[in-house]
């Protein structure tokens, strides 16, 4: 495996917003790098589930020497009305950075241009679910502002259990909405 050095990454990554006409350049190679990394195997229907509906969600970070993929993120923006009254709630899906430029902010990039994506369309919150063992994962979106909702017990098919993250980005009624941050109901 090839080691990058901080000095020998590019000055400036390229970050673009996914669009249609890229999937026959850029499928296979988002398939790739998150099937490297993610818990939970997707079928094509899953990556076109995402990215056919909420392109303009989900973000890529490209070298800018020859444009190959280095990371990206996949997102969604839906009513969510589990909440009273209901919320928009955004989602983020997958997020895969290759390993050699890990540690130098390409996920936090992606995850900040996903975050202003959403909030630009007016989304409530953004929830996520990570793998309760992958600590990297787990202090990214805490710095960002996420808070753990809720542990899920055995989440993956691996058998590894997850927490539920979420981002408030309005002010919510929580007397309206107990299980907003994960309490049960009784």
């Amino acid at each position: 495996m090839d080691l990058v050095r901080s000095d020998d990454l590019p000055a400036e990554l390229r970050y673009i917003k996914y669009e249609h006409g890229l999937e026959a350049q850029y499928l296979p190679a988002i398939r790739s790098l998150i099937s490297k990394d993610l818990s939970e195997p997707y079928s094509i229907y899953v990556y076109r589930y995402f990215l056919c509906q909420w392109a303009h969600l989900c973000f890529m970070a490209l070298h800018p020497s020859d444009s190959s993929l280095i990371g990206v993120i996949v997102c969604k923006l839906e009513v969510h009305s589990a909440h009273a009254p209901p919320t928009r709630r955004g989602y983020i899906a997958m997020l895969a950075v290759a390993s050699p430029f890990r540690g130098h902010g390409v996920a936090t990039a992606l995850v900040k241009k996903a975050i202003e994506a959403m909030a630009k369309r007016s989304a409530d919150e953004i929830v996520l679910e990570r793998e309760e063992t992958n600590t990297p994962a787990m202090r990214l979106y805490e710095r960002l502002g996420f808070l753990r909702s809720k542990k899920l017990h055995r989440y993956y098919l691996n058998g590894n259990s997850a927490y539920r993250l979420v981002l408030p980005l309005k002010a919510l009624d929580l007397d309206a909405s107990p299980d907003y941050y994960g309490d049960d109901v009784v």
